[in-house]
């Protein structure tokens, strides 16, 4: 049985816990990145009845979109791999991996904070942490990096997920910041259109992309001239990825840096890839054609989808669409999750979970009028995609990588019990499509 060992990433010490990294990997075997708070307990931990193949590698956590968290195996050889192709994806942009500063305020345990600093290693690049208070106070990251010795000293890149820029665009301290980066990869969850349109009038190098834990990150990325052309999606693929569509309509990746398998709760091993390699994603994608190349879009998750009155909805796709009415509407709404529950009548209804911003207040006649006036936003949206219910939840919150945990907040919401309310004017809705 294959030894493996454990690494606690504080986020208030980057430094020491990404030496103590560089010191266990040197040792060889299978390391697995945790957060601060893990314990004996935590079902993050890797099952002590695994038995790994031969490292060295990382133990890295997946998923949080759908269902439970999983564990990849992660090769140091494949994460090498996506560096050396993130970088050659940089050179078409006129730029020197070497020659970049790359600034991070992602965690390390996730794969979304780990490449960002292997790229820098593998670069002979700079690279520097940003503290997560930090990133609330946009005037205050702005002066901590006036005074940060590599800040403007050659290209600077920046990794975010859609929550960040949409703080920092609130501040025009926050849009500076941002103004001085030559790319910025925005990815862990989709752009919303409004955010993007945002960050185009702003001018911001955004590079909306695509990847995930058990690619080692980054399969396809849209280069910031073509984001600000107005291009929408990821981009395409980097030149080591092959990406198509599978018969359900999900996107299926084959690259040499698929991890190995996922480890299961029970400790198991389930292989990732089929037997032509491919690995399929679960997340619903488009191609198109653009200026001689495939550009993709991700659409939402297929394992996510419910089936409402006859009609597919895909409420991560509801979720932006409502977001975006919201900004629109200045109403205070910090986070927002619509999740399927069953329905003896519909088969499946959508119920909303709110958290309102800082300051405007969890209850009382103030919160019930920002409720209707968020149900108000729903009004003219098919029945099956408007929700039955809606609940304040003070403590909604995506993962630090911007990943929803939708089975957690799934628990959350039948521990309520709470009878769901049915306007009575719904009735189920047939889709043309269906027989």
């Amino acid at each position: 049985m294959t030894a493996w060992r454990q690494l606690r990433c504080d986020p208030q010490a980057f430094d020491q816990a990404a030496e103590r990294l560089t010191l266990e990997l040197a040792a060889g075997g299978w390391l697995q990145l945790l957060g601060p708070r893990a314990s004996a307990g935590d079902p993050e931990l890797v099952p002590r009845s695994v038995d790994l193949p031969p490292g060295p590698g990382l133990v890295l956590a997946s998923g949080g979109s759908s269902g439970g968290r999983q564990h990849c195996l992660q090769p140091i050889a494949h994460c090498d791999r996506s560096a050396a192709a993130t970088g050659r994806w940089l050179e078409t942009l006129g730029l020197t991996p070497s020659e970049v500063q790359i600034w991070n305020p992602l965690p390390l345990q996730h794969v979304s904070g780990l490449m960002p600093w292997w790229r820098a290693q593998q670069w002979g690049a700079g690279h520097g942490w940003l503290p997560p208070a930090l990133m609330k106070q946009p005037r205050a990251l702005l002066e901590w990096c006036h005074q940060q010795r590599r800040w403007r000293d050659g290209p600077m890149l920046l990794s975010l997920v859609p929550t960040q820029l949409a703080r920092l665009l609130k501040d025009p301290a926050g849009i500076e910041w941002l103004r001085a980066m030559t790319v910025i990869w925005v990815g862990g969850a989709a752009l919303p259109d409004d955010l993007a349109q945002r960050a185009r009038q702003a001018r911001l190098p955004l590079s909306p992309c695509y990847g995930a834990t058990e690619t080692a990150a980054m399969v396809a990325a849209q280069t910031p001239a073509a984001f600000l052309r107005g291009d929408d999606g990821c981009g395409a693929p980097l030149d080591d990825v092959e990406l198509r569509v599978d018969a359900q309509g999900g996107l299926a990746v084959r690259c040499p840096r698929l991890a190995l398998a996922r480890c299961q709760a029970d400790g198991s091993l389930e292989p990732l890839a089929d037997g032509g390699g491919w690995w399929r994603s679960g997340d619903l994608a488009t191609p198109r054609e653009l200026e001689g190349r495939v550009s993709w879009r991700i659409l939402g998750r297929l394992d996510g989808a419910i089936h409402s009155g006859g009609v597919t909805v895909f409420p991560e796709q509801l979720e932006l669409r409502l977001m975006a009415s919201v900004r629109a509407n200045q109403l205070p709404v910090q986070a927002l999750l619509l999740l399927g529950v069953r329905d003896p009548e519909w088969g499946e209804r959508l119920v909303a979970l709110v958290r309102w911003s800082p300051g405007s207040g969890d209850s009382g006649d103030g919160a019930m009028e920002r409720m209707r006036a968020l149900q108000a936003l729903v009004a003219d949206w098919l029945p099956a995609e408007r929700p039955i219910a809606w609940h304040g939840c003070p403590d909604l919150a995506p993962t630090a990588a911007g990943k929803w945990q939708r089975s957690r907040w799934q628990a959350w919401l039948q521990s309520l019990e709470a009878e769901q309310p049915r306007a009575c004017d719904d009735q189920p809705v047939r889709d043309g499509n269906q027989q």
